[in-house]
């Protein structure tokens, strides 16, 4: 917020505007290469690589981020975790790894247990953000309670020690 009380969420340079993101270091570590094309029905001349931000960083500044969003940004971040896990749900032990070895070592002590106190304290009960995060998506049913305990397994087991 701007002192007058005005949200000052985004910026403008040169013309372009952008969002303000907080810990965006985090979304900058370890980056995964993902090659794409025409096979991927991209129209570009020659296949490329592009970095996209790991999933255990992109869940590690959702949870750090959520004090400084609205309610509604919110529920669609919880979405955004939970949904990020069951699609690399298969892949959990890479990112207990990911946090382990690449993520926390780069957070002050006090950042990480944070973002450990934030995993527990999200996930713990089924919130009104938890049950506005099951009602978003359009294309499939979720159940609240099955947001929570999904993200509270998963999460428990990424940031165990």
């Amino acid at each position: 917020m701007k002192r007058n009380g005005k949200p000052d969420a985004t910026m403008a340079r040169n013309g372009v505007t952008a969002q303000k993101l907080k810990h965006l270091e985090l979304l900058l570590i370890e980056p995964w290469p993902i090659r794409v094309g025409a096979a991927q029905g991209l129209p570009v001349a020659t296949p490329m690589n592009i970095l996209v931000t790991n999933p255990a960083s992109f869940i590690v500044q959702k949870l750090l981020i959520q004090k400084y969003r609205s309610v509604d940004k919110q529920a669609q971040d919880v979405l955004y975790i939970h949904d990020t896990i069951e699609l690399f749900g298969p892949s959990l032990p890479t990112l207990k790894a990911l946090w382990d070895t690449t993520i926390q070592p780069t957070l002050p002590t006090k950042v990480a247990r944070h973002v450990t106190m934030l995993a527990t304290e999200t996930f713990s009960d089924v919130t009104d953000i938890i049950r506005s995060a099951a009602r978003i998506p359009q294309d499939r049913t979720l159940s609240p309670e099955r947001v929570r305990a999904t993200c509270q397994l998963a999460l428990s087991v990424m940031f165990q020690s």
